[in-house]
């Protein structure tokens, strides 16, 4: 669905509902106005709704948000708040929480017409805030990626790999649109959310005083824990990521790379001297590049034409194992039931210490007897010397999480000679084998980029049952299945 037929079919919601209030009761003061507090008040329920099945993925793009605020600002004379965001990213799953409840809540006061002045006033707020977050997204496509966004002298074309968050996240995984789109999307809900301040008063009215406080307050029970349900006891309710249950990864990958190879790229340079705009096909560029030297051709982002498969997080899945080795299509291509746990993140923290390590030098001897020669190792000398060695300090509840839901299924499927293996993100080869020894695990891991494993799989740690590159199931962890239940339920 496009962002076009969704705010079009919300738009003839609203139209319709508007109408029925119109004609069924005495409430509708003036009729734009009111068309324009449901149509607001329905975008934000269902906008708020998306990103409530799924509170993980909102707290994951605050991450990236706050990361690239702290880079942002630790390089300007506002240097002192750069320490503020990675604690703010600390607590994103808790604003995430609430900036959704918030979001629906204020949608509910819309359409029912309750506390008019403070939610004009919120909804205004919440708008201007939104414009101010995807138009930073946005105008990042024009700051080159050694220069500051405060640098505006220093920018330069728009480029959309310049961005570092492509996208805002506004429909969580539900629709994922481009910063731009956002943006204008914002600067066009500008216009009702100041006609509201200056038109509340005339804001219709659903239901007595009572009714609507009612609401209000069930609703925000309601959400918080349906929004707890969806990542602290369970994975997400409905899954709108492309690695959701029934989907072939090995397939779909393989027809997202054949349909990327089939996409015409026009190559687009503007001269440095004049300005002048040339396009043309790549293939004919690769002709007459001699005619285009870099010193005069600065080139800008090309245009592409629309591949025939939608290209999703699918065609960015790659692993590799502790040597660096990539592994992502032997993954894939394993034939039969893969139990594969997901850790996007491992808990805990590491530091080195100095410490003394014994280093052994053997001198090797012969000895000439009756039955033969006979080679043995002596031991003369033990050197000691320090070093920098990292101690790792798990999290202990992280720990028993494996301990108590995952070692045991996995040593039960390993025993029925199943593959079974781990993905970490973003971790060395000695922080797998330490807490591997720590926490008993009985399988290994490979490891992937933690932001393609986070789409995967919200829990950490997660289970993903994969048959022939088929997503049969997923777990949260606090879930975990016995081996049999398994067995008997999956493993036809």
């Amino acid at each position: 669905m496009s962002i076009l037929t969704l705010t079009g079919t919300i738009g003839l919601i609203a139209i319709v509902f508007t109408l029925i209030l119109k004609f069924s009761t005495s409430h509708i003061k003036v009729l734009w106005l009111s068309i324009l507090q449901n149509f607001c008040g329905i975008l934000f329920v269902f906008s708020g709704w998306v990103k409530a099945v799924d509170p993980m993925g909102t707290a994951f793009k605050m991450e990236q948000y706050f990361a690239e605020f702290e880079a942002t600002f630790a390089a300007t004379s506002f240097s002192f708040l750069a320490p503020l965001f990675p604690w703010l990213s600390s607590l994103s799953v808790g604003f995430s929480v609430f900036m959704i409840i918030l979001e629906i809540i204020l949608g509910l006061l819309l359409i029912m017409g309750y506390k008019k002045k403070l939610t004009a006033w919120l909804f205004f707020l919440i708008v201007l805030f939104f414009t101010f977050l995807t138009g930073f997204t946005f105008l990042t496509g024009y700051v080159p990626a050694d220069v500051n966004f405060f640098s505006f002298g220093q920018w330069g074309p728009y480029v959309e790999t310049n961005m570092k968050v492509t996208d805002c996240g506004c429909f969580g995984d539900f629709i994922k649109l481009k910063p731009k789109v956002s943006f204008i999307k914002d600067i066009f809900l500008m216009v009702p959310a100041i006609l509201f301040l200056f038109f509340y008063a005339k804001f219709h009215e659903l239901f007595k005083p009572q009714v609507r406080l009612a609401v209000t307050v069930i609703s925000v029970f309601v959400l918080f824990l349906y929004c707890l349900n969806n990542f602290y006891w369970n994975e997400p309710h409905i899954d709108f990521r492309p690695f959701r249950e029934g989907v072939n990864i090995r397939e779909q990958k393989a027809a997202e790379e054949d349909a990327m190879a089939t996409v015409e790229v026009t190559l687009v340079m503007r001269n440095i001297a004049d300005g002048r705009i040339v396009e043309m096909p790549q293939d004919q560029y690769m002709k007459e590049f001699k005619s285009y030297p870099k010193e005069e051709w600065e080139f800008l982002d090309p245009i592409k034409s629309e591949p025939s498969v939608a290209q999703t997080k699918i065609s960015e899945f790659m692993v590799e194992d502790k040597e660096g080795n990539e592994v992502g299509e032997e993954i894939l291509a394993e034939e039969g039931y893969s139990f594969i746990f997901i850790a996007y993140k491992f808990k805990g923290s590491s530091n080195f210490q100095t410490m003394e390590v014994s280093d052994t030098t053997f001198r090797q001897d012969t000895i000439i007897g009756p039955a033969g020669d006979t080679t043995i190792n002596e031991v003369p000398v033990v050197n000691t010397s320090e070093q920098d060695v990292e101690v790792f300090e798990w999290n202990q509840k992280y720990l028993d999480r494996f301990r108590t839901s995952v070692n045991e299924l996995a040593a039960a499927a390993m025993k029925d000679n199943h593959k079974v293996f781990g993905i970490v993100g973003s971790a060395s080869k000695a922080a797998i084998d330490d807490i591997r020894t720590k926490a008993e695990i009985p399988f290994d891991f490979y490891k992937a980029d933690d932001i393609l494993l986070k789409t995967i799989q919200r829990s950490n740690p997660g289970l993903l049952l994969m048959k022939d590159g088929l997503v049969v199931k997923k777990w949260h962890y606090r879930h975990m299945p016995d081996y049999e239940s398994v067995k008997s339920e999956y493993l036809k």
